[in-house]
């Protein structure tokens, strides 16, 4: 809910809450005034326009201190006459603070208080709900690492795992293996004695081409021919 009333011949929009200066009131500070000049009120989407004000509508507002506005300078001059008049000027101003708007038997400052005690308790049960989503996080996480950490019964030693493990598979083996293995083991004296004899053996002597009787008794009376000896040129001439 929000009103528009009138002070010091200045208009202003309030709500609860507000704090606005208007001009100089004759009022000690921490008093709580009433101000019925007020033109217009709305709450939500229904609004009241005074002619020239709203009947039944009041604005309750405390005084919260007397101050004074900014300093405004006033300077006046007149050519060719030589006139320079300089003037300064603060208001003195009075800050309010509006505490509620009542019209119709309707009062702004409870809707304000209930919204707020809404909102509140809102937010608690919020609260409360995340706290109790956070307790059982924590317990199943707490029953997730007691579980983890609790050993299987029953549960073998790794070494014993290991050798059922190597016997299962010896089980599982095919006997094709076992029958290659068998073969191999009876082929290899065989091979070890050829290999033996092929060690004893004498090598065989490289044939080749043999002369005829003839060719040898020809070979044997035919008398060596005698060497050439390479004359020089000095012994020709």
């Amino acid at each position: 809910m929000y009103a528009v009333i009138e002070t010091g011949g200045k208009q202003y929009r309030v709500e609860v809450g507000t704090e606005l200066e208007v001009e100089l009131l004759d009022v000690e500070p921490g008093k709580t005034i009433t101000l019925e000049r007020v033109l217009l009120v709305g709450d939500g989407a229904d609004s009241s326009i005074g002619r020239p004000l709203v009947a039944g509508a009041e604005v309750s507002a405390e005084v919260v201190r007397q101050s004074r506005g900014e300093k405004l300078i006033s300077f006046k001059y007149r050519p060719k006459a030589r006139s320079r008049v300089k003037k300064g000027h603060r208001q003195e101003l009075t800050v309010l603070r509006i505490n509620d708007i009542t019209f119709g038997g309707k009062s702004a400052a409870e809707s304000a208080t209930k919204a707020q005690d809404d909102a509140k308790t809102e937010r608690q049960r919020l609260e409360e709900a995340a706290v109790a989503q956070a307790a059982k996080d924590a317990e199943l996480a707490a029953r997730l690492s007691a579980g983890a950490a609790k050993p299987v019964s029953g549960a073998a030693k790794p070494e014993a795992r290991t050798k059922a493990a190597k016997t299962a598979a010896a089980k599982a083996a095919p006997a094709e293996p076992r029958e290659a293995k068998a073969r191999a083991a009876k082929a290899t004296p065989a091979v070890a004695k050829a290999g033996t004899d092929a060690d004893v053996a004498p090598a065989a002597p490289k044939r080749g081409r043999a002369k005829a009787p003839a060719e040898a008794d020809a070979a044997a009376a035919k008398p060596e021919a005698p060497k050439r000896t390479r004359a020089s040129r000095k012994d020709e001439a």
